[in-house]
């Protein structure tokens, strides 16, 4: 999950959704606690789309070619990732081909939504009775995104890269405090989780030994090493 959000209520909704799977897990309500964490899922799913609108828009614009008006416009214009919802679940995951996923990765994770589907009717069945396969249900879901983060590696370097060569004159940046810098115009405005942030402290700096600014690049880059990535 992002270690930051545009809105207070953003984080709001994100913190009710783990106590509400925490509570019911606890209390052996696995199948509500899986619903809890299934949303968690589509958050997550939705933060890793934003972030391929931000660093790859002409991409992303041919990559909503073939939607509604209304879903190609609410992809282009959301203020939010979470206003991504209101495109049909199912449909949102063609948007992961922009990071190389095959349509029959497309299809394993589009799966995710039909399986919660057939759940969340009064059908008369409990799916979910036991934790074991609660568990199993869960580590599915966790196979799948750590699947989706790996292939999100390359677009969280572009983001790192951009944001470098967006913050070397401290004149023009958004915030002259490199903290505030690194808190907002990256962490913040990315939705960047803490595995993100592992791929931006293992950027490979060499990448841009021939901007004419390497040396104040890789100046900047060290010092955001030792400061850190606040939360």
């Amino acid at each position: 999950m992002p270690l930051s959000f545009q809105a207070p209520s953003e984080s709001d909704y994100i913190t009710f959704l783990w106590s509400a799977f925490e509570i019911n897990y606890n209390k052996q309500k696995y199948q509500f606690a899986y619903f809890a964490y299934h949303m968690l899922a589509m958050g997550f799913i939705y933060f890793k789309i934003w972030q391929i609108r931000r660093e790859r828009l002409d991409d992303f614009r041919k990559g909503v070619i073939g939607f509604s008006k209304d879903n190609e416009n609410c992809f282009l214009h959301a203020a939010s990732p979470f206003e991504f919802s209101k495109v049909p679940e199912g449909s949102v995951f063609r948007l992961l081909k922009l990071l190389g996923c095959d349509n029959s990765k497309v299809g394993t994770y589009g799966a995710l939504v039909n399986d919660r589907n057939e759940m969340a009717h009064a059908n008369g069945h409990i799916h979910v009775r036991t934790e074991e396969i609660f568990g199993y249900k869960i580590r599915n879901i966790l196979k799948i995104a750590e699947d989706i983060q790996s292939q999100v590696e390359p677009i969280i370097e572009v983001c790192y890269q951009n944001f470098l060569l967006r913050s070397l004159d401290p004149n023009e940046r958004e915030y002259s405090d490199l903290t505030d810098q690194i808190r907002e115009a990256l962490i913040h405005s990315n939705y960047l989780s803490q595995k993100d942030i592992k791929i931006c402290f293992k950027f490979d700096i060499q990448r841009l030994k021939n901007h004419k600014k390497f040396r104040e690049i890789s100046t900047l880059h060290r010092e955001i090493l030792s400061i850190g990535f606040p939360e």
